[in-house]
């Protein structure tokens, strides 16, 4: 049993994470800035506040041995086109915020939910793929991802950076495939439920300790 800190747990993959963990018996705490309009399961200890405010991330981390963070920079709409509404560098300034204050609470494990593409991993995106990010409002989210990607990297933690494939609610019809970028195909979707079984999966288990596989499904 593990007491976890959950950044990003009022959104959709997050949500899921409260659950699968909740279920395998660890003591769960989510920092949220609204806890009356999330549904969490019970057993969930809700913390108001925003990972944009460092304080706010010292209080919900204590007492805490890991952290998951599927933290997003989110558009209006999943359309591509949609305007950002998050601040440009919003999950490279809470990553940076979490890891200051996990340096100072002596947290070593951090599992962070990110995406294909980022870091290193953008050149291994096809030719189309890559003209197609940077000409849509999805470039900001891939820019802010990169940073977490070199921000995490450089920090004295026990790290994972899950790198999803395109996310879906629908069922995918398939379980979870996890590879280091380049070693396999990957699947084209993966479902957020599925991920948030993984993102647990890790912390559990100290998986992918300096790592940052791919994840899908392996029909969908």
């Amino acid at each position: 049993m593990t007491n976890l800190l959950v950044l990003g747990g009022s959104g959709r993959t997050g949500v899921h994470v409260l659950s699968r963990a909740v279920a395998r018996g660890h003591r769960v705490r989510a920092l949220v800035r609204n806890p009356d309009v999330v549904a969490a399961p019970a057993g969930v200890e809700l913390v108001a506040g925003t990972p944009s405010n460092i304080d706010d991330i010292r209080e919900a981390a204590q007492g805490c041995e890991a952290v998951i963070s599927t933290l997003n920079n989110s558009r209006a709409s999943d359309n591509p086109w949609a305007k950002p509404v998050s601040p440009p560098m919003f999950m490279a300034d809470a990553i940076r915020n979490a890891l200051t204050v996990m340096g100072e609470q002596a947290i070593r494990r951090i599992v962070v939910n990110s995406t294909m593409g980022a870091g290193d991993d953008w050149a291994r995106l096809n030719p189309m793929a890559r003209f197609f990010v940077n000409i849509s409002n999805i470039k900001a989210g891939f820019v802010d991802h990169s940073a977490v990607d070199q921000i995490v990297r450089a920090s004295d933690t026990d790290w994972t950076l899950v790198r999803a494939v395109a996310l879906t609610d629908k069922p995918a019809g398939g379980p979870v495939r996890a590879a280091e970028a380049g070693t396999e195909t990957p699947g084209t979707r993966i479902n957020r439920a599925d991920l948030a079984a993984f993102l647990v999966d890790t912390v559990e288990h100290d998986t992918w300790i300096h790592q940052s596989p791919l994840v899908w499904n392996t029909r969908g």
